[in-house]
């Protein structure tokens, strides 16, 4: 993602940009993007995309265009096209430095050579169908864990399967396998009131999750080095590091 609680964290950090108007060499592609939006051209909106195109878990990624056009009416509804038509491409879009430049308080976010990096609005026909995605999920997964609000991650490393969902009032769960297990068996282990800690403004952040001396530290690497995994888990005890290793994490 291009993720939600990235996204939020930027939002958050970005209330107090001085606002400025954005460059000319911008305003042409958001001019042509929001042409393109109007015209209802989906093929010409498809040319803006960066692909794969991220959507809130538990939805799949929009992987190329011919998939784009299909769901594009999923995405882009008619809420979405207005508040793009509306915009005024000096005004309403924002260069925000290396993130690159966003409408309004972050809705979308086009990179500087003009491509759209992430869409962070959901309608409600994607809405509807995040919910029937997560029952499905459910049904699938031992009933230790079938219970939650919303499903986060799925992290992989060399040795666990690793599954993080949100339970509500900031409350998270960790819950791992042998790699070599199905989620729809018994976790080997299971550990509720995790808490999510932001890492500064790039997006990175981590879950850490205590049972007894034993820290197990969940790290999203959003913003990283060419050679950065896109996540690590690290197990502690008592303080001291036993377990480092570089995680995937699983594409929805």
């Amino acid at each position: 993602m291009k993720k939600l609680i990235y996204i939020a964290l930027l939002i958050f950090s970005l209330q107090n940009a001085v606002s400025q108007d954005l460059k000319p060499e911008y305003q042409k592609f958001v001019k042509s993007f929001i042409a393109n939006v109007k015209s209802n051209n989906k093929a010409g909106v498809a040319f803006f995309i960066s692909f794969p195109l991220s959507r809130e878990y538990p939805i799949p990624a929009v992987k190329n265009k011919a998939e784009f056009l299909k769901r594009y009416d999923q995405i882009f509804d008619a809420a979405l096209k207005a508040e793009i038509v509306k915009s005024n491409p000096a005004k309403d879009w924002s260069e925000v430095g290396w993130r690159g430049i966003m409408l309004n308080q972050g809705t979308l976010w086009i990179d500087t050579d003009g491509k759209i990096i992430s869409i962070n609005y959901q309608s409600k026909a994607e809405n509807a169908l995040k919910n029937k995605l997560i029952s499905g999920e459910k049904t699938k997964l031992h009933s230790s864990i079938a219970t939650f609000k919303k499903p986060l991650y799925i992290l992989e490393t060399s040795k666990f399967r690793i599954r993080i969902d949100d339970l509500g009032n900031e409350n998270y769960r960790y819950a791992s396998w042998s790699i070599k297990k199905s989620m729809s068996e018994e976790p080997d282990l299971i550990i509720s009131n995790g808490k999510w800690i932001a890492d500064g403004s790039g997006g990175n952040s981590k879950f850490n999750f205590k049972k007894g001396a034993y820290l197990y530290e969940c790290y999203i690497i959003v913003l990283g080095t060419s050679d950065s995994p896109p996540a690590s888990l690290t197990i502690y005890q008592n303080g001291e590091e036993i377990l480092s290793q570089d995680a995937i994490i699983v594409p929805r």
